[in-house]
């Protein structure tokens, strides 16, 4: 645990390269090998308390301008599928893409991915796959990172926008011509109950609709960042 906190130190402040990735999901196989799947699933409540109050509001703001414009939003992200779906609902987005993990007939994690790892290249991968699927127009989309390893996502789309970028990606966004927001408050009035929140919003949003259609070829959807960490 203390190596991979040193890990995550060290991509805060500097990014994560592809031999790091490679690693730390050789490192992840072993340690899920055998795990139940139910067990992995029930730490995302208490994840989420966590990650609640470092969402910035403005990028909420950004977000829900997006729907109110009539255009889909969703979360795209290396964390577990089932964390990201559940912060989706919990935030009033409309659906997300996480990571996917491999169980076997008894419910078991066998260490192994359920498909691509929503990171660099295979983020790109899911999002094509799903625009492809629901006749999305990638070019007509927007995306939203604060990391360079999004880099190919970005690339992606018709509309990137980097978000408090380090100075790497705040170059290349100059370099490209992309929009770039700044901000500095965190979202503390998120989690203003905490994990009974966290639960009756899901339960209550989770009755919306989230797999489906994104939006039309002829509109837009933007993708909002974790941050680092």
């Amino acid at each position: 645990m203390a190596t991979w906190a040193v890990d995550g130190l060290r991509f805060r402040l500097r990014g994560a390269s592809e031999e790091a990735t490679e690693k730390l999901m050789g490192e992840v196989r072993e340690v899920f090998r055998g795990v139940p799947a139910r067990r992995l699933a029930r730490l995302a409540p208490d994840v989420l308390v966590g990650v609640l109050p470092r969402i910035y509001p403005e990028m909420l703001e950004e977000v829900y301008a997006h729907q109110d414009a009539g255009r889909r939003t969703f979360i795209v992200s290396a964390a577990g599928d089932e964390l990201v779906q559940l912060l989706a609902r919990i935030l009033y987005m409309d659906g997300g893409i996480g990571t996917t993990y491999e169980v076997d007939e008894a419910g078991l994690l066998t260490g192994g991915l359920g498909g691509a790892f929503i990171y660099g290249e295979g983020k790109v991968e899911a999002m094509r796959q799903f625009a492809a699927e629901h006749d999305i127009d990638l070019e007509s989309s927007y995306a939203y990172s604060d990391a360079a390893s999004d880099l190919p996502m970005l690339r992606a789309v018709g509309n990137p926008v980097v978000v408090n970028p380090d100075e790497e990606l705040a170059t290349i966004a100059r370099e490209e011509g992309w929009r770039v927001m700044r901000f500095e408050r965190l979202g503390r009035r998120l989690a203003v109950a905490g994990l009974s929140v966290a639960l009756v919003a899901a339960g209550v949003l989770g009755r919306h609709r989230i797999a489906g259609a994104w939006t039309p070829k002829s509109s837009r959807f933007p993708v909002l960042p974790a941050r680092r960490g």
